[in-house]
């Protein structure tokens, strides 16, 4: 009986999740696609005309993981922050953190949620891509797995900006000057190898960059690195934003204050 109660708030939480951004889709899907759609033509059209190739693809090619993986990345964040704010700032989070759904459940539906917008736009993304370039794809199922790490990631470190930020304006800090950064400089627009020995170094502390290569790899066969280092990398990160994120659930922070 408990089980199936917990089955029924953890799915009612996911779908609540869900239709939230598929019913505002004008706000959540189409304004990624016009971005991208801008980055393949200015970047890649444009710009990437004057670039030679990088390790055997014309610039478009080269580039074309990253800019998939882009939209990925803002959108499973921006969804479980604005998710966790928006209940916070109604006052309707108390309901979730009352009721007998343990807070691993309760995580693990604002994450899935964060999970299926960030597959969403990412698709969407890859199929807008074609009309650019062409797509291969060299393993399947490391970009699944790829996009999939990244969206729990994201949603995890929305997750918790959720609970932490205090007014709307703290929940655009992070993807302003974090997220964008990190990205600009994730290896999306160049190989890390064209880096100074300094600066690759450097680069290694930039989860996007792990991220960005075992994508590229499954895609087209090439990376800056080995790519179970990145996906062990990548799992190491899961496995602390989740500690936390439990952790700030038990407390209570952000909820009971």
């Amino acid at each position: 009986m408990k089980l199936k109660l917990f089955w029924i708030g953890f799915y009612t939480l996911l779908m609540h999740e869900v239709n939230r951004f598929f019913r505002i889709w004008r706000e959540t899907l189409i304004p990624p696609l016009i971005t991208m759609a801008l980055y393949y033509i200015i970047f890649g059209q444009l710009i990437g005309s004057q670039i030679g190739a990088i390790k055997q693809y014309s610039y478009m090619q080269y580039i074309s993981p990253g800019l998939i993986m882009m939209p990925v990345v803002t959108g499973s964040f921006i969804n479980t922050v604005m998710s966790i704010y928006l209940l916070r700032f109604q006052k309707a989070i108390e309901e979730i953190i009352v009721s007998p759904l343990p807070n691993g459940l309760i995580l693990l539906a604002f994450v899935l949620g964060g999970v299926i917008r960030g597959f969403a736009v990412g698709g969407l993304v890859m199929l807008l891509s074609l009309f650019f370039t062409k797509i291969t794809i060299h393993h399947t199922g490391l970009m699944v797995l790829t996009v999939l790490l990244t969206s729990v990631l994201f949603s995890l470190a929305g997750f918790i900006n959720g609970l932490l930020a205090r007014s709307f304006d703290d929940t655009s800090i992070v993807p302003t000057f974090i997220l964008t950064p990190l990205t600009y400089f994730g290896g999306v627009f160049y190989s890390v190898t064209m880096l100074s020995p300094i600066w690759q170094k450097l680069s290694l502390l930039n989860p996007i960059l792990y991220l960005v290569n075992a994508f590229r790899y499954s895609l087209l066969g090439i990376t800056d690195m080995p790519i179970s280092h990145a996906l062990w990398i990548i799992f190491i990160l899961i496995l602390m934003l989740t500690s936390i994120c439990i952790y700030l659930l038990n407390k209570g922070v952000g909820i009971r204050q």
